[in-house]
């Protein structure tokens, strides 16, 4: 119904400076209905790139929650019935396949990001099993090439044990619905999100950048690791943080 009116008052033309708002709401809300609880660390940048890991649908709701940003999605995602209209509605960015449109959307990030808004970008590409991270894609980081914008790594860690909670990865062959009703019969799912120091890199060194955001992100899920073990006087979690 929310989207509907978002829906009407853009096709009317009509100012919306409220829908940052209101989709932060609708994200928090959502993570409320499904029984995820947030905890967050650090604050988020206004105007930055921000770099988080991926491990499942829920970062979206998580992270917009805490920190109202445009996500970067494939296109697959738009294609998807109701969500994919809802994201599209939010301002998500979808990535096509293809030099040209990765060109595009770099441009489009980046004027974005100069407007004063915040971007999220996924540089795995794919969602992981939460216990190790894949390669960060540089060319995600195109529009870090503007030395004036801040690039934040952020680390989605879910559960508060030694072991990070198994429910939230959606991975492989995984179905949405599928997926969203073991979320549902979970008792309570836990989150922590770090909003990590922002890394500088001069412009044009889009590898060394994207290697020393994951190398953020790694440090700090082995860290959240090892304190959730010494507080439950536990071993440590094995984290894998040069997954391939």
């Amino acid at each position: 119904m929310l989207g509907a009116g978002v829906a009407v008052l853009g096709r009317l033309g009509a100012p919306r400076p409220w829908l940052p708002s209101l989709v932060g709401w609708w994200h928090r809300r959502l993570c409320r209905c499904l029984g995820v609880e947030v905890s967050c660390r650090g604050t988020a940048a206004s105007g930055a790139l921000l770099a988080v890991n991926h491990v499942s649908w829920l970062d979206i709701p998580v992270l917009g929650g805490a920190a109202p940003a445009h996500f970067v999605s494939k296109a697959e995602v738009r294609r998807w019935p109701v969500v994919g209209w809802l994201a599209h509605l939010a301002g998500t960015l979808f990535l096509r396949r293809g030099a040209h449109q990765a060109a595009d959307l770099a441009r489009e990030i980046t004027a974005r990001l100069r407007a004063g808004r915040r971007v999220a970008i996924f540089p795995e590409g794919t969602t992981g099993d939460g216990r190790g991270l894949l390669r960060f894609h540089a060319r995600l980081f195109a529009a870090a090439d503007d030395r004036d914008i801040p690039v934040q790594p952020v680390a989605i860690r879910y559960g508060g044990g030694p072991e990070p909670d198994a429910v939230a990865p959606f991975v492989g062959d995984d179905t949405l619905l599928a997926h969203l009703g073991r979320v549902l019969r979970h008792p309570q799912l836990t989150v922590t999100l770090t909003f990590l120091p922002p890394v500088t890199m001069p412009a044009g060194r889009r590898r060394e950048l994207a290697e020393a955001v994951r190398a953020a992100i790694a440090e700090e899920l082995g860290r959240l690791g090892r304190g959730a073990a010494a507080a439950g006087g536990a071993q440590p979690a094995a984290f894998a943080p040069d997954t391939a």
